[in-house]
């Protein structure tokens, strides 16, 4: 099938599973994940209405970015922040959902240039405590959405999590309910959270059963990545 054609049918699976779990329509955003894609397949799927796309890889995703700035497309980082790489992720993305240090955070609120709104943030959370995946331990969130709350140039909007993989949809809403637990206890403090980044394609439909508000899909959407695109 067609990007167009894949991006219909998983916007259609979103409907079918917001509606299955009762909650409302539109509730549930997708983020395109367009790494190691060409930037023919990222225009492709605009023209078919999608606006929202994740970046994982720096120097690729600038190279993406300057080519489609007459483009109205909402920039997500979603890989791991490194030091030395915040003042350019600061300058060209609209959202960053991987923050999981506050020393991230600050590097990045000093950085934002002055002429552009506020970076939205989601604080990435480890509650399983993988250690090949990154994100803030539960001990330490609290504070690091402290921290984000405070900064001028940053706009905390809620959690992101990337669970273990489980092929079992049972396990993976068990999962996934835990991190909603831990987010419904961040909105109690910070009310104006309002995105729960979690669910790829594979665990999509557990993750919206389980309060998702925003699911990335990269596979599903653009197909297999090329076999060599680490390199």
């Amino acid at each position: 099938m067609s990007i167009k054609q894949n991006l219909h049918q998983i916007e259609q699976q979103i409907e079918d599973a917001t509606q299955k779990a009762q909650r409302t329509i539109n509730s549930v955003t997708l983020l395109a994940v367009s790494k190691a894609q060409k930037i023919n397949k990222i225009e492709e799927a605009y023209a078919a209405g999608q606006k929202l796309f994740g970046e994982s890889y720096l120097s690729e995703a600038i190279a993406k970015i300057d080519a489609l700035k007459h483009l109205d497309i909402e920039w997500h980082f979603i890989g791991p922040v490194q030091s030395n790489k915040t003042r350019d992720i600061a300058q060209h993305f609209d959202w960053v959902q991987s923050v999981d240090r506050i020393k991230i955070a600050r590097r990045l609120n000093e950085q934002r240039p002055d002429h552009l709104p506020p970076l939205q943030i989601t604080a990435q959370v480890n509650l399983f405590q993988e250690h090949s995946k990154q994100g803030a331990a539960l001990d330490e969130l609290n504070e690091l959405l402290q921290f984000i709350d405070q900064q001028p140039k940053l706009h905390l909007r809620g959690l992101m999590s990337i669970p273990p993989k489980q092929a079992d949809p049972a396990l993976q809403r068990q999962q996934f309910q835990s991190i909603q637990q831990i987010y419904q206890q961040s909105v109690a403090q910070f009310n104006q959270l309002d995105t729960l980044s979690m669910g790829m394609s594979d665990d999509m439909i557990a993750a919206i059963a389980s309060g998702s508000t925003m699911v990335r899909i990269g596979t599903a959407l653009f197909g297999a990545r090329p076999d060599n695109w680490k390199q």
